[in-house]
């Protein structure tokens, strides 16, 4: 199996008193899991098995999980084996609930294992970056739901971080199997995957930095009319790709000391949705002091603090959705 999207993981089941993950990915980090618990980091393992050894003789669970982000390479899991005595178990049936993330840097977990915001003593940003600690991993766990995480550092809705890279924008691989890779396609979803809520948080990147001379807009109101628009088109490509029923959630940080525009511009998404008979479009507002969030992770991104209260945020606007999950 080929991947490049942060946070992906794989769960399998095995008896015996070790269990071997094997993996061909010279590039990112893993988080290797057994019975809930953390028993390795595995940065950049190459093409190897990984035993974990030493268990009790009974039965147990194992879960390997993509830390980083790897839009031009991909990772290969080659599976779970059983050592000599042991067996790999019938696959952990699947869950009944679905959330999928979609985001930049905050939702990939950018840095959040630091706890300086310049990590350039401290192992470098990524070793310090863990998707599976980041708040989308942190929120489906606690809910008990599986999830999927489209996330990538420094792109925006129309516009990335300082306005570069304009031809790599977010919409234009949010749907793709391998983002930037020579033989990404479009991702064929096999019909087992009707996330009944989907958390969306763009908007970071395109309103943080100061506009420049050199880009398509004169005013933050034209990027914020583009930035409406755009946003609109995503919303309305993922009800026809879930369906009426699938709660879509808007988040969005304190960008006030830049600009108001990007909350007016969520708030008024969600009236124009709401106007045209989508009651299930919602937003929600991060508060940095209200949440008291320290922003320590690398370059001032979100800390594993940080992340446990975005999650317990997102968790209660969750829980007070009229869902049948």
């Amino acid at each position: 199996m080929q991947y490049t999207w942060p946070g992906v993981y794989f769960e399998g089941r095995f008896r015996g008193t070790s269990v071997g993950v094997k993996l061909n990915d010279s590039n990112n980090d893993y988080a290797v899991q057994v019975d809930g618990a953390t028993v390795a980091t595995l940065v950049t393992p190459g093409n190897t098995t990984y035993w974990v050894t030493g268990l009790s003789n009974a039965e147990h669970t194992v879960r390997v999980a993509k830390r980083t982000e790897s839009p031009w390479a991909a990772g290969e899991f080659g599976g779970f084996v059983a050592a000599a005595g042991g067996a790999i178990l019938g696959k952990p049936a699947a869950r009944s609930r679905q959330i999928e993330f979609i985001g930049d840097s905050w939702t990939a977990g950018y840095g959040n294992m630091s706890t300086s915001r310049d990590c350039s003593s401290n192992g470098g940003l990524t070793r310090n970056s863990n998707a599976d600690a980041a708040f989308p991993a942190l929120t489906a766990k606690d809910l008990g739901a599986d999830y999927q995480v489209q996330a990538w550092s420094g792109l925006g809705m129309v516009r990335n971080y300082g306005g570069q890279n304009t031809g790599t924008l977010f919409t234009n691989y949010y749907d793709t199997d391998l983002q930037a890779l020579y033989n990404s396609t479009t991702w064929p979803n096999p019909g087992t995957w009707k996330p009944q809520v989907v958390v969306v948080g763009l908007g970071i990147n395109d309103f943080s930095t100061a506009l420049t001379s050199g880009e398509k807009w004169a005013t933050i109101d034209a990027l914020a009319a583009d930035y409406r628009t755009a946003y609109l088109a995503f919303i309305a490509k993922l009800r026809d790709r879930y369906g009426p029923n699938t709660y879509i959630v808007l988040t969005y940080p304190d960008l006030s000391y830049q600009t108001t525009a990007f909350a007016t511009s969520i708030q008024q998404i969600v009236q124009t949705r709401t106007s045209q008979g989508d009651s299930r479009v919602r937003s929600l507002y991060y508060d940095d002091n209200a949440l008291g969030l320290d922003h320590l992770g690398c370059d001032w991104h979100p800390s594993q603090h940080d992340d446990r209260i975005l999650a317990n945020s997102l968790i209660s606007t969750i829980n007070a959705l009229p869902l049948t999950w």
